[in-house]
C-alpha cells in the first residue's frame, strides 16, 4: 500500500526537520512525538478511521478542535497540558504549510486556533531554612547518600533543570579557579555556571570516590545510578522525594510540593533576594528572554513584604482636607 502524504510528513517532521535541521533534543523529540501518538489514537478509536488511510486532508481544523475537547473532557488533562498539545501541532503545520503550499489555507486555519488562557500558578520555591533541611536529609555514611547530597547540592547551586543534571559529564566540572560546570540547556546551548566553594570541596570528593578525577573517565556520567549508568529523570525525581518524605514526617507542618524543579526556582528567586540583577540570573538559568526570569520577580513576597514595610516608614501621610469644610463647594452643591 502506498504511503499517505499525512504520514509521509510526519516522519520527515520527527525525524529530518526537528532532529536534523533545528537540532532539538530527544527528549524534546519524543514529546512532539506523543502528541502524534495522542492523535493517531484519537483518530482510531474516537473517529473510527484507519491508520493507514489517514491523509493530510482529513486532518482539518474541526478534527483539531475535536481532538483538544478529546483531551478535556474524555482524558481530563489540565489546560496547560492542552495548551502543550496544541503548541505542538501549530508547529507541524507552520512545517506543512511550506512543503504543502495546496494545503496553506487548512494549515493557516489550524495555526488560528488559540491557547487556552488560564491562571499562571506562583513559582514554588524553599525558603534557605526548608532547603537547608532537604539537603541534610541524605545518610553520608553509606555511598548512596553521599552521592545523593552531592547531587542535590550541585542541583540547587547550579540551579539546573533536571535533564541537563542527568546528561552532566566528569569532563563538564572544573575545579580549578574559577570553578564552574558546562550545562547543555535547551536548544543545544552550552553555558558555564560557576560553583560556590562548599560544592566545590562536595564534587572533589564525589570525583575522588567513583574514580571520575582521571582524565579517561572525561565522559562517564558525574551521577550514576547503581549499576554505573546514567540516572534517568524519573530516577532523580524518586531520590529527592525520599528524602523530602523523612522531612515531612519530622515537620509535619511543611505540605509544600516540591520537585527538581523547584529547587531551579529556588535558587532563581534566592538569587533575586540576594540582589542579582534579572539579566544575570536570566544567563545564569539559561533564559532565552528576560521575561522568563521575571516570573521570580512576580512571585517574591517576601521582597513586596519588605517594599511595604519601607513604604509604612516613610512618615505619617500629610492630612487630606476635607470637601465638607469648603462652605463654597458646599453651596455649589447644594444649588444642583
Amino acid at each position: 500500500m502506498k504511503p499517505t502524504d499525512f504520514s509521509v510528513h510526519v516522519t520527515n517532521f520527527l525525524t529530518h526537520y526537528l532532529a536534523a535541521l533545528r537540532n532539538l533534543s530527544p527528549n524534546t523529540i519524543k514529546a512532539y512525538r506523543d502528541v502524534f501518538t495522542l492523535l493517531l489514537r484519537f483518530c482510531r478509536d474516537v473517529r473510527g478511521i484507519a491508520l493507514e488511510r489517514l491523509s493530510l486532508v482529513q486532518i482539518d481544523p474541526s478534527l483539531v478542535e475535536a481532538f483538544l475537547d478529546h483531551l478535556a473532557n474524555d482524558r481530563h488533562v489540565t489546560i496547560q497540558t492542552q495548551n502543550h498539545r496544541l503548541a505542538a501541532l501549530h508547529a507541524f503545520f507552520r512545517y506543512v504549510q511550506s512543503e504543502v503550499p495546496e494545503r496553506l489555507l487548512q494549515c493557516q486555519q489550524i495555526l488560528a486556533i488559540p491557547l487556552k488562557r488560564h491562571a499562571h500558578p506562583i513559582v514554588g520555591y524553599l525558603s534557605k531554612e526548608h532547603l537547608a533541611q532537604v539537603l541534610a536529609q541524605p545518610d553520608l555514611h553509606t555511598h548512596a547518600g553521599r552521592r545523593d547530597a552531592v547531587m542535590l547540592s550541585v542541583l540547587y547551586d547550579i540551579g539546573a533543570r533536571v535533564q541537563e543534571l542527568i546528561d552532566l559529564n566528569a569532563g563538564d566540572v572544573r575545579l580549578d579557579p574559577p570553578a564552574q560546570m558546562r550545562l547543555m540547556g535547551k536548544g543545544r546551548k552550552m553555558r558555564a555556571v560557576p560553583l560556590m566553594d562548599p560544592t566545590v570541596e562536595l564534587l572533589r570528593e564525589h570525583l575522588r570516590e567513583h574514580d571520575l578525577d582521571r582524565p579517561e573517565h572525561a565522559d562517564k556520567p558525574l551521577f550514576q545510578n547503581r549499576k554505573g549508568e546514567r540516572l534517568s529523570r524519573s530516577g532523580v525525581r524518586y531520590l529527592l522525594q525520599k528524602y523530602v518524605q523523612r522531612l515531612r514526617r519530622d515537620h509535619p507542618g511543611f505540605t509544600q510540593p516540591v520537585s527538581p524543579h523547584t529547587l531551579r526556582h529556588t535558587k532563581g528567586m534566592h538569587l533575586l533576594q540576594s540582589g542579582v540583577p534579572l539579566e544575570i540570573i536570566r544567563d545564569f538559568l539559561g533564559h532565552v528572554d528576560v521575561k522568563t526570569t521575571e516570573i521570580y520577580a512576580r512571585a517574591n513576597l517576601e521582597m513586596k513584604r519588605k517594599a511595604l514595610e519601607k513604604v509604612a516608614d516613610v512618615g505619617a501621610l500629610p492630612k487630606i482636607p476635607s470637601w465638607k469644610q469648603n462652605k463654597t463647594l458646599l453651596e455649589w452643591l447644594q444649588s444642583l
